[in-house]
């Protein structure tokens, strides 16, 4: 397929490009995270078998629309004993990460708003800071369950952070860039058929990150009440809604952008292919919220550093093995092979070590 690119500082002036993208990103993240929302409650819906929003315009489009003008107008209640200044700065902190990730994500050849050479490990950083911001809800509440359910995904985050960027060593690898750009030319071969089992790492590592079912318990509401956004209401409690699902679109994209060729395909326009990607990335996440139950917090530390890690370790030594002993050896070769050594490497691994009380079965 030919490569179709814009120039770098299309429309040919630096600021105008950085304001062109700037809106069109904020747009893109505004207008997908209204769909996200809608889709996951109708698409939730069917696999439950019923029929979720359909009243507020056809087939309940509007609903997202009418549950943000309901959170606009409803009183913002800060606790009498909370850090106010904190308390308030919190859901910016949680937000505003999100939509900076977007800064480095190619939707076209050059549609994006900076090709930084180090694009991935802008990303690993800046998606870290979201975390600062839960932490900041859950302490400023001064409420027990906030705490806990802040320090929850602290833990969370800090743990699944390792396999997450290991298993995206191996993409780079195979890239030869840590720029997005070039990870998405590189891609003759989709890398998710040249890195399943850095695929499956990265993806349930972020789940967990970005505090996504099952490993939803920072605000599980048998536990913790709503966890660290307990004590929120209003606008500040429509940020951090807003947040989660704007994290979903950045994780959607990444695994678009890292695994799925990105913007590449035949026939249709590159964005059109960028966006149908990222639609089918999210419903796989809304897929797994309806049908795998939430674990516990000890099963969620297990996961991360008893089955997550070693595998994130063996993906990257054996990619790096692959490359280094058949340097020149058509990609096409590996597709097979790393499928079945995923396969191998997961069943067989489920079978060593235990969640909780249980042996994992795969």
């Amino acid at each position: 397929m030919a490569m179709q690119m814009l120039p770098p500082n299309w429309p040919g002036n630096f600021w105008a490009h950085w304001a062109i993208f700037s809106v069109i990103i904020l747009v893109f993240i505004l207008l997908m995270v209204l769909m996200f929302i809608w889709f996951e409650r109708r698409a939730m819906a069917v696999m439950q078998a019923r029929l979720g929003p359909n009243r507020a315009g056809p087939f309940g489009l509007f609903q997202p629309a009418a549950d943000a003008l309901k959170i606009l107008i409803k009183e913002d209640i800060i606790p009498a004993k909370a850090d106010k200044l904190v308390h308030w700065l919190a859901p910016v902190v949680a937000f505003v990460p999100a939509m900076l990730i977007f800064a480095v994500v190619p939707f076209w050849g050059g549609a994006l708003l900076a090709d930084l050479n180090i694009g991935i490990l802008y990303i690993v950083a800046i998606s870290s800071v979201t975390v600062v911001g839960i932490f900041m809800a859950g302490w400023s509440s001064n409420n027990k369950y906030s705490t806990l359910g802040a320090m929850r995904q602290v833990a969370s985050v800090v743990s699944y952070e390792i396999p997450v960027v290991l298993s995206l060593v191996g993409v780079i690898l195979l890239a030869g860039s840590l720029s997005m750009q070039q990870i998405v030319a590189a891609q003759d071969i989709p890398f998710i058929l040249l890195q399943p089992l850095g695929f499956l790492l990265f993806f349930t590592g972020a789940l967990a990150e970005i505090n996504r079912a099952p490993f939803d318990l920072t605000e599980a509401d048998s536990e913790l009440v709503a966890g660290y956004m307990t004590e929120y209401s209003g606008m500040k409690f429509g940020l951090f809604f807003l947040a989660e699902y704007a994290e979903a679109l950045a994780i959607s994209a990444i695994v678009t952008t890292v695994f799925l060729g990105g913007w590449r395909g035949p026939l249709l326009p590159p964005w059109l292919w960028f966006v149908g990607k990222v639609v089918i990335v999210f419903f796989v996440i809304v897929w797994i919220r309806t049908t795998v139950p939430r674990l516990r917090i000890d099963q969620l530390m297990a996961l991360a550093w008893k089955f997550l890690f070693p595998l994130a370790l063996l993906n990257l030594l054996i990619t790096a093995a692959e490359l280094l002993i058949w340097p020149a050896a058509s990609l096409w070769v590996f597709v097979p092979v790393n499928i079945a050594i995923a396969a191998v490497l997961v069943v067989l691994w489920s079978k060593f070590f235990k969640l909780g009380w249980g042996r994992v079965e795969v």
